[in-house]
């Protein structure tokens, strides 16, 4: 799916909502329900759940604070993506495929780290949790590696926003399985039988690999020819047959060519399709970060941030994130980052109108509303767009590359953001995070620019490209 290939021009026949509504019905959009479930069901299970158990059990708050670095495996996954998407694992890979083979054996990962996790008593034996906790977070690190790979080749381009809402949808049932599931089940029973139950709903995910279909990838011939000149330049004069050489054609096509395909495809514009990948999110980001001591700091108790920031908000999310995926399918996958850019810095101001009505409950329910809708529908059909960028030869790499990028700018942005409420105030602090977000509204109108340039410029004798929309 390479990004050449978009256009923000629809085709004559346009869906009517009810029948882009009808992509969720598709055997593989309803697929991605229960994968995105199995994603999202570790991560709490290594972070806040488990802070949880080890401080009723006593551990200092220093010790909580450095099992977060296990988090750090999910940014640096895009250091062995290309083995996900290149290496071989029998029986698992020959027998169910590259993708779901993958799949398996990380779930088999994260099953076996929490049921560690469920028989160590955290008070005696720490570090062998520390162990058990490194276990689950790359095992799902590279679920997520297999899992995005999946998404992107198992259907056309038109139905990515679903995928990607599907996929945010499960995710989110996966969060509060992982959190409020396993609390209430510990409050009632044991630690130990809480994260039990966890590793037995890996099931889920587990079931879903063997009931669905691999992929059917073909790398075009563009691609092995890019891949052996590239080859041919590394080796240069030393060209011959053995260990070396086996090991240098795997690096180069398997580390190496995924960047250069990128940049091969894209040209010098590939600079500017890495700058709005890393821009997009930076406003929703920002904000995110001063969300929770902004309420608290107005005057809302836990109950009611609880109840309409974390309970509620969670549904208005999944609302957006479903829109999202219809939106692609509606009017197409540019504009639709255009909306989702604009509502994403638009909504951030009903924050600063927050800050000045005060402790307002109807209030609060409106800025919730509209921020975690625009966020949820933001992220569906960003991730359509990161998927549109890659090449199915060097899917899991490209994609990982891609997920690791988006982030990193408004992590940057949001470590000076309590400095800039403390010497502005919440109000001004709003505007500026949605002023962030103008950036992405500029280059989403560049690139729908050069992409209609592009498709005029096209031969005559050619068909135009058009974004896939019906």
């Amino acid at each position: 799916m390479p990004a050449e290939g978009l256009d923000q021009k629809p085709p004559a026949a346009r869906r009517s909502w009810g029948e882009a509504f009808e992509v969720y019905l598709h055997p593989r959009v309803i697929g991605m329900l229960f994968l995105g479930f199995s994603a999202g069901l570790p991560f709490l299970l290594l972070f806040s759940t488990l802070s949880f158990w080890l401080r009723e059990v006593g551990v200092s708050l220093s010790t909580i604070g450095l099992f977060s670095w296990v988090g750090i495996t999910f940014s640096i996954k895009v250091f062995w993506a290309p083995v996900v998407d290149r290496l071989a694992i029998p029986p698992f890979t020959t027998v169910l495929g590259k993708r779901r083979g993958w799949m398996l054996i990380a779930q088999i990962g994260i099953a076996a780290g929490l049921l560690g996790i469920a028989y160590t008593d955290p008070s005696q034996d720490l570090e062998t949790i520390v162990y058990f906790a490194l276990l689950v977070a790359f095992a799902s690190a590279t679920q997520d590696i297999a899992i995005d790979a999946y998404r992107i080749e198992a259907v056309e381009k038109s139905l990515q926003g679903a995928m990607a809402g599907t996929y945010q949808v499960g995710y989110r049932f996966g969060l509060i399985a992982a959190g409020a599931g396993a609390l209430y089940i510990a409050s009632f029973t044991s630690w130990p039988l809480a994260y039990t139950v966890m590793a037995a709903l890996v099931g889920v995910g587990m079931a879903t690999v063997l009931i669905i279909r691999e992929p059917e990838v073909t790398r075009d011939q563009a691609t092995l020819l890019r891949e052996a000149a590239l080859l041919r330049k590394i080796e240069g004069d030393n060209q011959k047959d053995g260990v070396l050489h086996r090991l240098l054609a795997w690096i180069s096509g398997a580390v190496v060519s995924p960047l250069v395909d990128f940049f091969a495809r894209n040209g010098s514009f590939a600079l500017v399709i890495l700058a709005f990948v890393g821009l997009y999110r930076l406003s929703d980001i920002t904000l995110g970060v001063m969300a929770n001591p902004f309420y608290i700091d107005i005057g809302f108790t836990k109950e009611e941030i609880a109840n309409i920031a974390k309970l509620y908000g969670v549904i208005a999310t999944l609302v957006g994130a479903l829109l999202g995926g219809i939106l692609v399918v509606r009017i197409g996958l540019l504009r639709s980052l255009l909306v989702g850019a604009i509502l994403v810095a638009a909504t951030n101001l009903v924050f600063a109108l927050l800050a000045v009505v005060g402790n307002d409950t109807i209030m609060l329910t409106l800025a919730i509303s509209a921020d975690n809708i625009s966020a949820g529908l933001a992220g569906s059909v960003f991730i359509a767009y990161l998927s549109s960028l890659t090449n199915t030869a060097y899917t899991a790499t490209q994609y990982a590359l891609f997920s690791s990028l988006f982030t990193l700018p408004g992590k940057i942005v949001a470590g000076g953001s309590g400095f800039v409420v403390e010497s502005v105030g919440y109000v001004n602090f709003f505007f500026y995070a949605s002023a962030l977000g103008i950036p992405a509204i500029l280059l989403v109108l560049y690139l729908m620019y050069h992409y209609r340039q592009k498709e005029a410029s096209a031969s005559p004798t050619s068909e135009p490209v058009h974004e896939q929309q019906s």
